[in-house]
């Protein structure tokens, strides 16, 4: 019998460009839960306690924030983004055109 373990993306994210492009990759899927569960992953790879600090909130809110089930406001994560050294760049994208 094969046993699994359970994989832990957050123990790949070793470098500054494997974190821009799984967040990258995250962000195309437009899916809030999954952008919040990739921030807590960034932080658990980061040392949680530490990006909570930074952030000023607790480690537990910050868990509860980025759980993908949290509802945090966007204080918060402008907060948490700052803590994680990262920033929101606007671009204009393409519209689909209806036909």
């Amino acid at each position: 019998m094969i046993e699994l373990q359970d994989f832990d993306i957050a123990e790949y994210l070793k470098t500054e460009q494997e974190i821009q492009l799984y967040l990258n990759e995250v962000l195309q899927e437009d899916n809030i839960e999954l952008i919040l569960s990739a921030l807590g992953d960034i932080a658990r790879a980061r040392n949680m306690s530490q990006i909570a600090r930074d952030a000023g909130v607790t480690r537990e809110g910050l868990y509860k924030a980025l759980s993908g089930k949290g509802n945090p406001t966007f204080s918060t994560i402008l907060k948490v983004m700052k803590a994680l050294n990262l920033r929101i760049e606007i671009k204009a994208g393409s519209l689909a055109q209806v036909s």
